[in-house]
């Protein structure tokens, strides 16, 4: 191997070529070697040397997220739990890999590959949310412990963050707006919160700067828009992604296990120090973030086309798309890494001179997308990245979580983004409802009326309806 010089100032470099015995270097790697990381970016350099860093961090990206981590690269966490925030186990496990309680997978691809890398998994992918018991090791599936959950397809994930961001700025400014409305007339105010058309409730100002955050509907009250995950919990992939490396790997990113945080640089004990740097996981971002986004099945026979169409309408006419907004509008298409709302234990933006930027509207898949009137690109999501209450004492099939996460509560979930949803079955949070049918059937609370209007649908209709799901799809 030799090292590849993108830029003056960023090289990226194969362990095997530091000389062996060079003072902090590690023992050279040889070309058989079961070793993953060993190439690294500069993300400082990367940021000021105005290359386009997709091109450069997209790549080892890839072959990130479809490596098979090994303990030569510090894969298991002996002495560390799978929690968020950095724990120490109670006792160590005698097993290194534990479906319940991790590790649980070799690589980001062991789940997330259908059809096609980056993707949806199969109800054999599922895993364990233990919220609230994250320093315990569990040997049952009993929801009382944990929250049993399938893997959600990462394709069009940039977009996604990219809306959130912007939606989440636009609710922050009307709360500054309220709060300088209340101190101005010295009576409290409260203001309808919307963005991108979508409501969040309302908010409450008080002339001495308190808020009554009782009338939010469907975010958190710092207003910030949490995308991922099926419960809506993760502002940004690059959060997601430092999760997951220590949950279901065992790799403890620096940013988040390192001294910084917790006084060590070998957190769970085994042996390997730093084991992810904020380069990796920048690239590890990269590659997630430009994933194209998924589309329409193409080349239809007539009676398949005929029947989408008259099953989109119908989506819309009772009442789906209400939640599953068809398509939501984005200004702007750079996406900043470490983005704006990274938080404590993530790789900030204060943390660093320059943050990335990766410009998707280079991207061929993104040019194609529709725009609206004032330019903007249409991201055609089926979804409105809030959080819903979709189970009652009549319809309980999504309500089957005993556990909140996060604080959101057991029956409430962010609206699953239905593009794509052709080539993600099986369906539901826990991967177990086999049809489009089952699925739509199955939901209660804020969902109900749209169901009811499903269920007396004639049958060519619902058909229809499924045509319509069945169209949207991840390209292969």
């Amino acid at each position: 191997m030799s090292p590849r010089n993108f830029l003056p100032g960023v090289v990226w470099l194969a362990v095997a070529l530091m000389p062996a015995g060079a003072a902090g270097a590690e023992p050279p790697v040889l070309p058989w070697s079961e070793r993953v990381l060993v190439e690294d970016v500069d993300i400082e350099a990367l940021a000021a040397s105005g290359e386009d860093p997709v091109a450069v961090l997209q790549p080892i990206g890839e072959r990130l997220f479809e490596a098979k981590f090994t303990s030569l690269d510090g894969a298991g966490r002996p002495d560390a739990t799978g929690a968020i925030v950095p724990t120490k186990v109670r006792r160590r496990s005698h097993l290194a890999f534990q479906r319940l309680a991790g590790m649980d997978a070799n690589a980001c691809a062991s789940c997330h590959n259908e059809p096609v890398i980056g993707g949806a998994g199969a109800f054999t992918a599922n895993v364990f949310v233990s919220e609230g018991f994250e320093s315990a090791d569990f040997d049952t599936i009993d929801p009382q412990f944990s929250n049993e959950r399938n893997t959600n397809a990462l394709q069009g994930a940039g977009l996604i963050e990219l809306l959130a961001r912007e939606m989440t700025a636009e609710l922050r400014i009307q709360r500054q707006s309220v709060l300088e409305k209340t101190r101005s007339s010295g009576q409290p105010e409260e203001i309808a919160l919307e963005a991108k058309g979508v409501s969040f409730g309302s908010l409450k100002a008080f002339p001495d700067g308190t808020l009554d955050v009782s009338g939010l509907d469907g975010i958190d009250d710092d207003l910030t828009l949490r995308p991922f995950s099926q419960k809506g919990v993760f502002a940004s992939l690059r959060q997601f992604t430092v999760n997951a490396m220590n949950a279901h790997h065992g790799i403890q990113p620096q940013e988040r296990f390192g001294a910084a945080w917790t006084g060590t640089d070998d957190f769970d004990g085994d042996g390997h120090s730093n084991e992810m740097t904020p380069g990796q996981i920048s690239a590890l971002v990269a590659w997630q973030a430009t994933l194209p986004a998924p589309g329409r099945k193409q080349d239809l026979p007539d009676l398949w086309q005929s029947a989408a169409g008259q099953g989109e309408t119908l989506f819309g006419e009772i009442g789906c798309t209400s939640c599953h907004i068809p398509a939501l509008p984005l200004d702007s298409l750079k996406f900043q890494d470490p983005g704006p709302y990274d938080t404590a234990g993530t790789l900030r933006q204060s943390d660093v001179a320059t943050p990335l930027v990766y410009d998707l509207g280079t991207l061929d898949w993104v040019k194609a997308l529709p725009r609206d009137e004032q330019g903007r690109v249409l991201v055609p999501l089926y979804g409105d990245l809030k959080r819903h209450r979709i189970a009652d004492a009549q319809n309980d099939t999504f309500g089957n979580e005993l556990l909140a996460q996060r604080f959101v509560a057991r029956d409430v979930f962010i609206t699953s983004e239905l593009w794509g949803i052709g080539s993600t079955a099986p369906y539901g949070h826990r991967g177990d409802l086999t049809t489009l049918n089952e699925v739509i059937l199955a939901h209660g609370g804020e969902a109900t009326e749209s169901r009811k209007a499903y269920a007396a649908l004639p049958e060519t209709h619902r058909q229809s309806i499924v045509a319509f799901l069945r169209s949207l799809e991840i390209a292969e």
